[in-house]
């Protein structure tokens, strides 16, 4: 089994954390699952609008949590499926949806409120937790194998 890693940074706004997600979603690659977990209004979502724009989602998208309807799909560099999990009441709701043909395919899964379907999520995901400071700052801690964490950082360090 692969170690894991943990970063954390701090953000001061809600700009901060987009552009820091976009750094993020510069690296990301096909097949890469990101679990996000933190409570209402900590910024998944912004967050995820980053993610977006790093792969290449065209600002023509607004990028908008699916609550309703559970999954919105964007074109990129590889295309970016956006869960919100939030509604539903137990993993089996997921099956369902046909998930297992979403996290081993071709793009990248973005999963808001990941911790309602923690089962489901393959060990080789990013999982990111968004904790309230306050009004403004977030912690964001970013969890997963070492080699991605690795090169995140690295990428991170030189530009991000």
């Amino acid at each position: 089994m692969e170690h894991k890693r943990s970063i954390s940074t701090i953000t001061s706004s809600a700009n901060e954390t987009h552009a820091f997600a976009r750094e993020i979603g510069e690296k990301l690659e096909e097949g890469d699952i990101v679990a996000l977990s933190g409570e209402l209004g900590s910024g998944k979502t912004c967050f995820t609008g980053g993610l977006a724009r790093g792969l290449g989602v065209s600002d023509n998208y607004q990028i908008t949590s699916p609550t309703f309807t559970l999954i919105n799909e964007y074109p990129a560099k590889c295309k970016l499926y956006h869960f919100d999990v939030y509604r539903l009441n137990d993993c089996s709701e997921m099956e369902d949806l046909g998930y297992e043909e979403y996290f081993t395919g071709s793009g990248v899964v973005v999963i808001e409120w990941a911790e309602k379907i923690t089962p489901l999520i393959p060990e080789t995901a990013i999982f990111i937790n968004f904790d309230y400071i306050d009004d403004n700052k977030r912690k964001i801690t970013i969890q997963g194998p070492q080699n991605k964490l690795n090169k995140l950082c690295i990428h991170l360090k030189n530009g991000g």
